[in-house]
């Protein structure tokens, strides 16, 4: 048992700090101390409140599994992860990683492989409460096709929703194909309803189609999986090109020189920061003028770019990358006072025809530009003294790129390709290329 005088020494610390009785029993150094002490018991308590708060509103994957699971037994659904998540239980979710409660990521295990898990869900705030609401606002996401679609139907189907996505683009058939051979997990030829309804369902996902039509692209990570509109991609080692990430509840409190000097201190090592850029680089590169058409980043976000034990860069999140179609069809036509009425995302944004008060449908700043602005913080520290000056050189003339189509085919390859033979100069032939 607790000595008396201790216990009210504890009483007086937790409810009396800075009673005159406890400054006239205790000398002033120990007040302080216990004021200290007494102070930081009151922070952590505060920071494990907000950890607690932010993961139950952040982290539903239960409620997600619970879903899918049953879609699944119904026969609504079907996948080649199914079976492992709802029946044999190999594949688990263990980390929550989402930022948004409409968007479940989880770092999880499939066959003691770890992987990322991601699922969207109906917001609970749009949810009535009871206890199948959340399982009937879910079924609309399964409601296409609907039973009696013939294959060429779905086909078609198909190759309308990827021209209204894509463009006009003249491989769109073998995209359809890639889509129909993915739906068709049993590898019977046929595609049955539950494989149709998963799979539409997951090309409403912008991320999903990005992974499909770039999946013999190096820098996306690879799909391992799915079941009905939750899949399974490899995981990236580092899914951010900082380690650090000061929790949105401690920013006000965390001063930005002080995290940045803890992101620069934990960074890799120069050399493998530049192989991380090169790749970057041909990321920008593949995404330009691709066999499906354009690509555009419209939120350039250091915590989307990932990297893997190699240093090979691999984008952890596609949800911010959109078709250049997609976004020219959001601002055709679009009204507008000022140019931030003409932004797509977060930072996707065109100029306003003040005089028309529309939209123009060209974005001002390309891939390219953006990138360089978080290459300015992420490679120039800590740059080789005989580099620095030329690399500083070419950023600055890279931030300024213009998106306008006039200057986009030869300017934006040449100060790319510029970069790129910059950076691999300096690591080729070493243990670093």
């Amino acid at each position: 048992m607790m000595p008396r005088a201790l216990r009210r020494l504890v009483h007086l610390m937790l409810f009396c700090p800075l009673s005159k009785g406890l400054q006239s029993r205790l000398p002033a150094i120990k007040v302080k101390y216990l004021l200290l002490a007494w102070l930081g018991i009151l922070i952590a308590s505060w920071i494990l409140y907000m950890q607690y708060a932010s993961y139950s509103e952040l982290c539903r994957g239960h409620v997600c599994q619970m879903i899918i699971c049953d879609h699944y037994r119904r026969g609504i659904i079907s996948g080649s992860s199914c079976k492992a998540l709802c029946d044999q239980r190999s594949l688990t979710l263990q980390r929550c990683m989402s930022t948004s409660s409409t968007h479940q990521v989880y770092i999880g295990l499939w066959k003691e492989r770890p992987v990322v898990i991601k699922c969207s869900i109906e917001d609970p705030v749009k949810i009535d409460g009871a206890p199948d609401s959340v399982l009937r606002q879910e079924m609309s996401l399964f409601d296409k096709p609907t039973r009696g679609t013939s294959m060429d139907e779905f086909k078609e189907m198909l190759h309308s929703f990827l021209k209204a996505n894509l463009g006009e683009q003249p491989s769109l058939s073998t995209l359809v194909d890639r889509v129909i051979t993915l739906a068709d997990i049993n590898q019977d030829g046929k595609v049955s309803l539950a494989e149709a309804k998963s799979i539409w369902a997951l090309l409403q996902i912008n991320e999903f189609l990005l992974m499909v039509a770039l999946q013999e692209k190096e820098h996306t990570p690879k799909l391992l999986g799915f079941c009905g509109d939750l899949y399974v991609t490899e995981r990236v080692g580092h899914s951010s090109l900082y380690r650090l990430e000061v929790p949105h509840y401690l920013q006000a409190l965390v001063p930005e020189a002080l995290s940045s000097s803890l992101n620069h201190w934990l960074a890799p090592a120069w050399p493998r920061r530049a192989r991380i850029t090169i790749g970057l680089l041909e990321f920008v590169e593949e995404v330009f003028h691709g066999s499906y058409g354009s690509f555009l980043i419209c939120d350039a976000n250091p915590h989307h770019v990932g990297y893997n034990a190699k240093y090979d860069c691999k984008m952890a999140n596609l949800r911010s990358v959109a078709s250049e179609a997609v976004v020219r069809g959001f601002l055709k036509g679009r009204r507008c006072e000022t140019n931030a009425d003409c932004t797509y995302g977060r930072d996707c944004t065109a100029t306003c025809d003040r005089l028309v008060k529309q939209c123009n449908t060209e974005v001002v700043q390309p891939n390219l530009a953006k990138v360089c602005v978080l290459l300015q913080d992420f490679l120039l520290f800590g740059a080789p003294s005989d580099l620095r000056g030329d690399l500083e050189k070419q950023l600055r003339t890279c931030v300024t790129l213009s998106g306008l189509a006039s200057q986009m085919e030869v300017h934006h390859s040449l100060v790319l390709n510029n970069l790129k033979t910059l950076l691999w100069k300096k690591i080729s032939n070493t243990q670093y290329s």
